[in-house]
């Protein structure tokens, strides 16, 4: 068990204590074939989005939108920790596990919220992690757990116990590595990818054995000389300077540290057994002088082989970035009647503010439709390939630096045939001026603009990724929105609008139930069909997860996180 860490004292009671409590308790065993068929059980919930189909729909229809008024909270656990609190639990069987800041794992009654265990993993201090220290979740297969950690390595855990049954590195975390997002189970491998874009690392997706650890393949998410796509880092060209002082400076080596982070979680197709990753920004973020060409595959969507790791196809939603448009969203899937296609599809709202639809099997983009307020291209040409715009210095660039959306999930309901995605809507950015920028490894660096995040006239605040003071808010900082678009024609069909913009994610359900949080601590549900308010529950902190649903004894529960509580509802007795 190479690299296994020995647990401190204190967590290693935790543990133990945690066996008795799960005593008498069948131990939750998920294979494969669970997994894959996740979405004829929708009393669990088994993977981040759900199912492979990443589209955060549940078959549960018990609550209903005639009945939502009489929910009422059941339980709330209250962590032990501080800082936004990201993850998606996981249900099985009754059992709840879900990861709290920075690396612990917690198993809890998902009836009752009782504790069984928590499994604490310490990073290390000196840890490089990006962009907080934050875990959003978990992966299971048979009766262990999967969780990537702030200094890059994959650990395993035992569901019934706790106990920690193998640790591995993934790579060396001082370089700036870590892995915040849940691990994608595939068969017999537990699939990660590495974070750390902004800090000028070179992403990667690995594949490792689910029994032991082994490292059984690699992607290289920024290719090397004689990798497929190594091409789009084009040669500096010949007026181009070495100096870090001209304007005109080119980096000769800027594949070496291009980004292409990996932040959330995969899709899986069983049936073409290809998996699908979005991946982050390139590096430097802003300043795409200093490596010219469309510098793949950051910013795109990588199809990959799960037994393999090869590479099937990409679609690249923004060729040679300037704005740090990650393209880390959920890949959507779905099976539907669509001329000209497979039927096999992909829904994809991209941070660039475009929502596109591509054949899941070949990359081949369907349509591509604005579904915010975008300046920085005039249109996508009949391959989807963006028409850049970019605005003159000291104009306003629209979406702004986060995005038209960002990381967090959106859901498609089969029922309605509508994608539902929280939007920052009228939000935009001064980018200024683009700068050379060195790299340093291990270290801290600049992303390649001077002042990326200069307010925009009559908005004194900037929409960030943390909650601001109300009333320091202008209709001209943008506002936050849930839409809801028809797949088919990617137009709005209606939307729901919020003060604060959002970081919460979407859920809907078989009754047309559509479950949402927001920043200000309000739980939200609305009418899937019509956006219509049905009930609001205010828990007091900001919800920066997706809801999500299960079923234990015959009854629907509900939960969500917000600020440092996870809470759980269901209808009244």
């Amino acid at each position: 068990m190479t690299g296994w860490k020995p647990l401190p004292l204190a967590v290693a009671c935790l543990v133990m204590l945690g066996s008795f409590a799960l005593r008498g308790q069948v131990s939750p065993d998920v294979p494969y074939e669970r997994l894959r068929d996740a979405a004829k059980e929708p009393r669990n919930w088994l993977t981040y989005s759900g199912t492979y189909f990443s589209q955060r729909y549940s078959l549960l229809d018990q609550v209903t939108p005639s009945n939502v008024k009489n929910l009422e909270q059941k339980w709330m656990y209250q962590a032990g920790v501080t800082g936004t609190w990201q993850a998606t639990p996981l249900v099985v069987d009754g059992v709840m596990y879900v990861s709290q800041r920075p690396n612990d794992v917690v198993a809890l009654d998902a009836k009752t919220g009782r504790v069984f265990w928590i499994h604490r993993y310490v990073p290390p201090a000196d840890q490089k992690a990006c962009c907080g220290a934050n875990n959003r979740g978990l992966a299971i297969l048979g009766d262990t757990l999967y969780m990537g950690t702030l200094d890059a390595r994959l650990i395993a855990i035992h569901t019934k116990t706790g106990r920690r049954l193998w640790d591995v590195p993934v790579i060396d975390y001082q370089l700036s590595y870590s892995i915040t997002h849940a691990p994608l189970v595939v068969k017999d491998k537990v699939i990660v990818g590495v974070g750390g874009g902004d800090l000028g690392v070179r992403g990667l997706i690995a594949a490792f054995d689910a029994k032991t650890g082994k490292e059984l393949w690699r992607f290289n998410t920024i290719p090397a000389p004689g990798e497929p796509g190594h091409e789009t880092w084009e040669p500096c060209p010949p007026e181009s300077s070495t100096s870090l002082n001209d304007a005109n400076y080119c980096d000769r080596e800027a594949w070496k540290h291009g980004g292409g982070s990996i932040w959330l979680t995969g899709s899986y197709d069983p049936d073409v057994n290809l998996t699908y990753w979005g991946v982050g920004n390139v590096w430097p973020d802003y300043n795409n002088k200093q490596r010219p060409g469309d510098n793949l595959f950051a910013e795109s969507v990588v199809a990959l082989d799960a037994d393999t790791g090869k590479l099937r196809w990409h679609f690249q939603f923004t060729p040679n970035g300037q704005y740090d448009f990650d393209a880390v969203q959920i890949a959507v899937l779905a099976d539907m009647n669509w001329s000209g296609t497979s039927g096999k599809l992909m829904f994809w709202a991209n941070r660039n503010g475009y929502f596109y639809v591509l054949d899941r099997t070949n990359g081949k983009f369907v349509q591509g439709q604005p579904f915010v307020k975008l300046n920085w291209a005039s249109g996508l040409s009949p391959t989807g390939r963006p028409m850049q715009t970019p605005q003159p210095l000291g104009s306003i660039t629209y979406p702004g630096v986060q995005g038209g959306t960002n990381w967090y999930s959106p859901s498609f309901s089969p029922r309605t045939g509508l994608f539902y995605v929280s939007v920052w809507e009228d939000y935009g950015t001064y980018y200024g001026v683009r700068v050379p920028v060195p790299y340093r490894e291990g270290r801290s660096v600049s992303m390649g603009a001077n002042q990326p995040y200069v307010p925009i006239p009559g908005a004194p605040t900037i929409p960030s990724i943390r909650r601001g003071p109300i009333n320091n808010w202008t209709e001209v900082a943008g506002n936050g929105a849930i839409k809801a678009l028809d797949v088919r024609t990617g137009q709005e069909r209606w939307k729901f609008d919020t003060t604060d913009v959002s970081d919460s994610g979407i859920m809907t359900t078989a009754s047309d139930l559509l479950v949402s949080g927001n920043r200000e601590g309000y739980l939200q549900m609305l009418d899937a069909r019509t956006g219509a308010l049905l009930w609001t529950n205010n828990l007091g902190g900001q919800i920066v997860n997706a809801p999500i649903t299960y079923m234990v004894d015959g009854k629907q529960y509900i939960a969500t996180i917000s600020g440092y509580a996870l809470v759980s509802f269901a209808l009244r007795d």
